[in-house]
């Protein structure tokens, strides 16, 4: 069995390892791929594992010999699955395996905004503290999480998880979701009577939702504008959920608080990106997934899926 991970190494700098798939045949691991290098790679391959390198039509008409595709994601649109079925292909993803990393990322981005974290820490650094005539100095706008109302925007296995760590900071939960009323009260949140209902009325509201046609820029000029001028936005789901131009205009204006953010319609992003130096808007490098924990799960998850469908009882597969 030929094994060919095409970007190996966004899953692995630090090396989780991948001496699991060993056992079922010759592995061949690339760092990375680039796209007019795929099918050659792929050529003598049974199984291909990929993140982000893209296996279009194209590819899958030109290797004959390709039986399975493993994405090393939860999202398989880099996967022309259309084309892989008609082919008998298995393709698999890994779902759930960042729950909680991803939930993680929603509260550093949160506390750091409401509590200033890098900024206080940046002033300390520049020697405001040794120099002030007080045991402390602080920014008068902190802000308490407790009592603040919590929008979600999608109630999977992520949005489930922020909703419950924010009823932890004693915060209200408010939730845009296909769940029944009656589902959400006893989850101990409160249903959306619809989007404008959930943009006017959250403190905070968080991005959870599958990036769909009806999701594509869910945060505009019009909902932005229902938005408290103390809201704060958080996006860990899909870049694009997000007009950010009008995201941009509505940090520099004021009409919004803050935001962060850790993904970008464009990533990497592009050098004139609205939203790099856009008012108190704090961005990481999609980096909600990528804990150690989160890693380790994956790999091990993707072994598991090679394990299956060379069983004959294929897993995950979409």
């Amino acid at each position: 069995m030929q094994i060919v991970i095409l970007d190996a190494h966004v899953t692995s700098p630090d090396n989780p390892g991948w001496d699991g798939l060993k056992q079922y045949g010759h592995v061949e691991i690339y760092d990375r791929t680039a796209p007019q290098d795929t099918v050659h790679r792929l050529r003598d391959a049974d199984i291909a594992l990929t993140n982000k390198v893209c296996i279009g039509a194209d590819e899958i008409a030109q290797l004959p010999k390709l039986r399975y595709i493993g994405v090393i994601a939860t999202g398989y649109n880099v996967v022309d699955t259309d084309a892989a079925h008609r082919r008998g292909i298995v393709v698999t993803n890994v779902p759930a395996y960042s729950t909680m990393s991803v939930a993680q990322c929603v509260f550093a981005h949160l506390l750091n905004i409401t509590n200033q974290v890098e900024q206080h820490s940046q002033l300390v650094n520049l020697g405001e503290w040794e120099s002030c005539s007080d045991f402390c100095f602080f920014s008068p706008t902190l802000q308490e999480l407790d009592g603040l109302t919590m929008g979600i925007v999608g109630l999977g296995c992520i949005g489930t998880a922020v909703a419950r760590i924010a009823a932890s900071f004693g915060m209200h939960v408010l939730a845009l979701s296909s769940k029944s009323q009656e589902q959400l009260r006893a989850m101990g949140i409160s249903k959306a009577r619809d989007i404008d209902h959930l943009f006017s009325t959250s403190d905070v509201l968080s991005l959870h939702c599958p990036l769909t046609p009806d999701t594509h820029h869910i945060v505009n000029a019009r909902t932005l504008a229902l938005m408290k001028p103390t809201a704060i936005l958080i996006n860990t789901g899909r870049g694009p959920l997000v007009d950010e131009q009008a995201l941009a205009d509505a940090l520099n204006s004021g009409q919004i608080h803050a935001a962060g953010l850790d993904v970008l319609a464009q990533e990497p992003p592009i050098d004139n990106s609205p939203l790099i130096g856009a008012t108190n808007c704090h961005i990481t490098p999609h980096t909600a997934w990528a804990t150690r924990a989160a890693r380790r799960r994956l790999i091990d998850t993707v072994v598991d899926n090679v394990r299956a469908f060379i069983a004959g009882k294929p897993r995950n597969v979409v």
